[in-house]
């Protein structure tokens, strides 16, 4: 499926859920989230249950790559080991403008899903504790629950200890 010729950010995450035959539905939330407390308050889950994705960029010897880090919302993550991980040279958050250029989302609603090209996941080991997890679907106010196993599936990810 090619994601790049849907605009809307949240309308390129629910496309590509239907074309893995993922059957969450993306949620439209009353008020805007921009943290893990806003997410609990506003889907009643506790913080661990709200999903953090974080894109970071690693320099390999072959260029720069896309990382995302999927975070239980309690953890925070430790990027020497994402170095580690990757083999990379060096690890760094991507900047804000960087997100947006790469994905077409705004951090504080980078989803797990609906990339032009997916990047490399690794999911936090703390995630699978939970039966769903909540996470952004492209917006502030936009969510969509879904199992670790699921989402674990649909990312091509790998579990990993990534917690600081």
């Amino acid at each position: 499926m090619d994601l790049t010729q849907i605009a809307d950010p949240v309308e390129r995450v629910r496309a590509f859920l239907k074309s893995v035959s993922c059957e969450s539905e993306v949620i439209h939330t009353k008020e805007t989230i921009f943290t893990v407390d806003d997410a609990s308050k506003e889907i009643g889950a506790p913080p661990g249950e709200i999903l953090k994705s974080l894109l970071f960029l690693a320099e390999t010897d072959s260029g720069e790559e896309w990382v995302l880090a999927l975070m239980s919302g309690t953890n925070r993550v430790n990027d020497k080991k994402i170095k580690e991980i990757t083999g990379a040279r060096k690890v760094r958050m991507g900047t804000a403008e960087a997100i947006r250029e790469f994905s077409g989302f705004e951090p504080g609603g980078v989803p797990p899903v609906g990339y032009p090209a997916q990047p490399r996941a690794l999911l936090d080991r703390d995630l699978f504790q939970y039966a769903i997890v909540w996470s952004a679907a492209g917006s502030h106010r936009d969510v969509f629950p879904i199992s670790p196993g699921e989402l674990l599936e649909i990312t091509g990810g790998a579990v990993e200890d990534i917690k600081k």
